[in-house]
């Protein structure tokens, strides 16, 4: 299965612009007049209307709340320190923001331990000592079907680690480098690739190598995936950055941000209707300031019931 029924938020407490990520995430913007109780008011009201829309099409969305001390600013984005596996493991990552290394919460690995079956918890924060990070599902975008994963090389994703975690699971590793309309290093995978049943979502234009965007071509095309190709300018409204969900009942849905549904060129739209139905959410703010999109927000959760 490429979907999970499942799906891990963690509401945010202290939501805001991070100066630190934003030396290499360049999607990050400002907002003029928006003070901190503000950002924090807004993106509380597009998370919790990001959960009603979730439940309303048939996911089921356990919700953790963010804690207030240390500030936390990108807590919303649970992915990037947490993957939970079919296996039953966890695997905890090494961030790149000194910030964001509080997200990683004992708790809530104990109460997923209360529900599912965590058999083994595999903490690769210690890189972060040594400066190599990867940032779970934002920088590996993993096809479980073909036990295949592919990464976008950057700050954030270190090659060799990258491989070292693709061993330990048993996917083969897909890596190369993307780049934005200005040539800057994409900061994560997950803003210009997504893999759905029966699609893959790419940026080919963002894989200036020839050769290693062919092997990303082939690779995807040996799934049995037809490719919707992207342009970049789609990417900057996180078009890429949508995640292939499966309702208890009915058809897959693909969950996206409502700035990323409307960059889709209806072509496009068609393409993801033959495979999924779309959810869009609001999430303007999130966006903007926090600079990841709706898959950002969403943790899968594949561990089998205790």
């Amino acid at each position: 299965m490429q979907a999970a029924h499942t799906v891990l938020l963690v509401r945010p407490a202290r939501f805001g612009y991070n100066a630190e990520t934003a030396l290499t995430n360049h999607f990050q913007q400002t907002l003029t007049g928006l003070d901190a109780g503000a950002a924090q008011r807004q993106a509380l009201a597009e998370f919790d209307a990001a959960v009603a829309a979730l439940r309303a099409g048939g996911i089921e969305v356990l919700v953790f709340d963010d804690t207030a001390a240390p500030a936390k600013p990108d807590a919303v984005f649970p992915n990037n320190w947490l993957s939970l596996h079919a296996d039953g493991r966890a695997l905890l990552y090494p961030m790149c923001a000194p910030s964001r290394r509080a997200e990683r919460r004992p708790d809530i690995l104990a109460a997923l331990g209360r529900r599912f079956q965590l058999r083994d918890i595999i903490d690769l924060s210690h890189h972060e000592a040594a400066g190599r990070y990867l940032e779970g599902t934002g920088s590996i975008i993993f096809d479980h079907e073909q036990r295949v994963a592919y990464a976008a090389l950057s700050p954030r994703t270190d090659a060799g680690l990258f491989a070292e975690v693709c061993a330990l699971l048993g996917y083969r590793p897909v890596a190369f480098h993307a780049v934005d309309a200005q040539g800057q290093a994409i900061y994560h995978t997950n803003v210009m690739m997504c893999l759905a049943p029966g699609v893959a979502v790419v940026c080919l234009a963002s894989l200036r190598e020839a050769a290693e965007r062919a092997a990303v071509v082939a690779a995807l095309e040996a799934g049995g995936r037809s490719i919707l190709d992207i342009t970049p300018a789609q990417v900057a409204c996180f078009a890429g950055n949508m995640l292939a969900l499966q309702p208890a009942e009915g058809r897959p849905v693909m969950v996206l941000s409502q700035s990323a549904h409307d960059a889709l060129m209806p072509a496009q739209h068609a393409q993801l209707a033959r495979h999924c139905t779309l959810l869009p959410l609001r999430i303007p703010t999130i966006e903007t300031l926090g600079g990841g999109s709706a898959r950002c927000m969403l943790a899968e959760v594949w561990l089998p019931l205790a």
